[in-house]
C-alpha cells in the first residue's frame, strides 16, 4: 500500500459514491474556498459531493454565489462514504458530532494536528489547504477548470493576506501563478475578498479599532470585539482577519491580542504576529495552537479582568522568547 496520503485519499475519493466536504468552527476563506473547489473536483469525478459546516459563513464569502451550497448544520455520516475535513487539528474543531463510524480524511496545514482519521495528510510547510487541494488534483486525474483554479486561488490569497503573510512562500506564489494560467483572475479574487464589504462591517471595524490598547513598550497591541456590537449591526457571522491586519501594521507591533467575546465571560483570543513573535508558542501557553504567526485560544473570565492580565502575561512571555531567541525583527 502506498504511504503518499495523496494517492490513498485520490483513491478513497474515487471509490466513493457521496463525499461530505466540512471545515473547522468560525470557517475562513481557505477553508471555504477549498471546500467549493474540492467539491467541484469530486463532482467532475460523477461523485456527489456536498459541504456542511457547522458555524455560518461569514461576510464577505456570503456575497459569493458558490457558498449558497453550503449547508449548515451536522453531518449524518450514514449519508456518506467519506468526510472530508479541512483544518481540523481533532474532530472537534469541526462542531461536528456522530463521527466516530465514518470515514475521515484529514487535511490540514497546522503542525499542532493530532492525526486521528483514517487518512491524515498534513503538511505544515503549505501555504494553505487550497495549496494543497491544488496537489491534489493531478492524483485525482483533475484539471482544474476555470471555476476551480479561482476558488482554490482565492483560498490562498485569503490565508496569505493578499500575500502580506509569512506563509507567501515560493509554493505559495508557484500554485498561484500555476492557477491563474488555469484561469484564475486575481482582480476578481481581490474585488471579491477585500472590496466587498456591507456598510455594517465598516462600522463593527470602527468599533473594535476604537478599543485599540498598546503596552508602554509598544510591540502588543490589543483590540476587542463584542457580541452587542456584532448583534446590533446585524452581522452573525463576520471574517475578522483584516481587523487584526490593521492593528499588526503598527510599527513596532510585534504580536495582535484580537478578544473576540464569543458568549458572556468567554473570549477567543486571535493571536497574528510577525518578526520571530511566535504566535504559536504564547497559543500553547493557554491551552490553544496554531501556526508560528497566527494563532488562538480561548480565556474565561471577566473582560476587565482578562484585558489586563492576559497581555502582560503575553507580555512576558514575549520577553522570554526574546531572551531565548534573539530579538524579533519586523
Amino acid at each position: 500500500m502506498t504511504t503518499d496520503p495523496r494517492e490513498r485519499i485520490a483513491a478513497r475519493i474515487k471509490a466513493s459514491r457521496r463525499i461530505a466536504v466540512t471545515s473547522h468552527l468560525r470557517p475562513d476563506g481557505d477553508s471555504l474556498c477549498t471546500a467549493l473547489a474540492l467539491a467541484r473536483a469530486c463532482e467532475m469525478l460523477g461523485k456527489e459531493a456536498a459541504i456542511i459546516n457547522r458555524d455560518e459563513t461569514p461576510v464577505p464569502f456570503t456575497s459569493f454565489p458558490e457558498t449558497h451550497r453550503i449547508r449548515i448544520g451536522q453531518i449524518d455520516a450514514s449519508e456518506f462514504d467519506t468526510v472530508v475535513l479541512l483544518e481540523c487539528a481533532d474532530v472537534s474543531r469541526s462542531g461536528q458530532e456522530g463521527l466516530q463510524g465514518a470515514y475521515k480524511i484529514n487535511i490540514d496545514h497546522h503542525y499542532s494536528n493530532t492525526p486521528y482519521a483514517d487518512i491524515n495528510w498534513i503538511d505544515p510547510e503549505a501555504p494553505a489547504v487550497g495549496e494543497m487541494a491544488f496537489e491534489l488534483c493531478p492524483f485525482l486525474g483533475v484539471t482544474p477548470t476555470p471555476e476551480i483554479a479561482e476558488l482554490l486561488y482565492c483560498a490562498i490569497a485569503s490565508d496569505t493576506g493578499s500575500f502580506q503573510f509569512s506563509n507567501t512562500t515560493a509554493r505559495a506564489l508557484g500554485a498561484s501563478t500555476e492557477l491563474v494560467r488555469l484561469g484564475a483572475s486575481p482582480i476578481r479574487v481581490s474585488e471579491r475578498l477585500f472590496n466587498n464589504n456591507p456598510p455594517e462591517k465598516i462600522r463593527l471595524l470602527g468599533r473594535v479599532l476604537s478599543t485599540l490598547t498598546m503596552n508602554e513598550r509598544g510591540n502588543l497591541a490589543c483590540i476587542s470585539m463584542f457580541r452587542g456590537d456584532v448583534e446590533s449591526l446585524n452581522m452573525s457571522a463576520v471574517d475578522t482577519e483584516d481587523m487584526t491586519t490593521l492593528a499588526r501594521s503598527i510599527r513596532g507591533v510585534e504580536m495582535v491580542l484580537f478578544f473576540k467575546e464569543m458568549s458572556p465571560e468567554t473570549f477567543r483570543v486571535s493571536l497574528r504576529s510577525k518578526g520571530r513573535a511566535n504566535a504559536a508558542r504564547v497559543a500553547e501557553h493557554f491551552g490553544g495552537g496554531g501556526h508560528v504567526h497566527a494563532s488562538g485560544f480561548t480565556v474565561y473570565g471577566p473582560y476587565e479582568r482578562l484585558i489586563a492580565e492576559i497581555p502582560r502575561a503575553v507580555e512576558a512571555l514575549l520577553s522570554d522568547m526574546s531572551d531565548k531567541d534573539g530579538p524579533a525583527s519586523g
